[in-house]
């Protein structure tokens, strides 16, 4: 892979993300039901290879993103309650919990938007606190997923409320699963609209962070929430951000993940 150094010395001049920035910014989604192991092997070699922030998996291969990404610097960032957020508070805690105890170094949970829909805020807050805590313990960042295409504002509003209460380290749009029944009859979701990532930033703490998760699928995408405040993304279309980004001249070394990564994107949940 080539690049252009006309455009390599353009890009210094302004303020765009390097490539291992743009890298960085992703948590390689591993999540689709369909995944076989291997595929999720493949994903976490291209999450490793690439220097994601983080690889995003389902709880049970928490061991095998521990073997691959031991010593890589990319994180683990497992889920909890996903997709629906629909599990008891302990079940969740406990998911949390064997996560961490297995390796996970970020994990992401979902609310309970049923709780969420029914105002039913005590709820919430004190789910949020137990899985908060763990986490807390252990010193691993939470993520807590709110689900946008289920909910008003009044509702992103409250929870980015309570999540800065609660000192939680990410909000986050979407699980990319949400789908809602459209008017055509067809399910679809909008997942990371600006709108959204407008109000979350604005109702968020400082110290909380953003992560947009569906439909950032380019670089462009990504350089347009990421004017919005957002620190990180889910993603499955890891290569092609990446490769847009040496494509287009962003500074900073090639990512060795990019030269193997032809067939190797994730099956589409974002």
């Amino acid at each position: 892979m080539s690049r252009d150094p006309q455009k390599s010395r353009r890009m210094s001049e302004n303020t765009l993300p390097t490539v291992p920035e743009v890298a960085k910014m992703i948590d390689h989604s591993l999540l689709h039901p369909t995944m076989t192991d291997e595929q999720v092997r493949e994903g976490l070699i291209l999450s490793r290879d690439c220097q994601c922030a983080t690889a995003c998996i389902k709880p049970y291969h928490v061991p095998m993103a521990a073997e691959i990404l031991a010593g890589s610097g990319v994180g683990i960032c497992a889920v909890a309650g996903f997709p629906h957020g629909n599990s008891h508070t302990r079940i969740k805690v406990a998911e949390t919990e064997l996560a961490i105890a297995e390796g996970a170094t970020e994990i992401d949970t979902v609310v309970n938007n049923g709780k969420v829909l029914g105002g039913d805020w005590e709820y919430v807050t004190s789910e949020l606190r137990e899985i908060q805590a763990v986490c807390r313990a252990k010193h691993v960042p939470l993520k807590v997923i709110f689900e946008n295409d289920f909910l008003d504002e009044s509702h992103i509003i409250r929870l980015c409320e309570i999540c800065t209460e609660l000192g939680i380290a990410f909000v986050k749009t979407s699980t990319g699963y949400g789908f809602v029944k459209q008017t055509s009859g067809e399910y679809n979701y909008k997942g990371a609209t600006h709108e959204h990532l407008r109000l979350m930033r604005k109702h968020s703490g400082a110290e909380v962070q953003i992560k947009a998760a569906g439909g950032v699928r380019t670089l462009d995408d990504l350089l347009k929430v990421r004017e919005l405040g957002v620190t990180r993304i889910g993603a499955t279309a890891t290569t092609a951000i990446l490769t847009e980004a040496v494509s287009r001249g962003f500074e900073g070394p090639i990512p060795p993940g990019l030269s193997n990564a032809a067939n190797s994107e994730s099956p589409s949940g974002y």
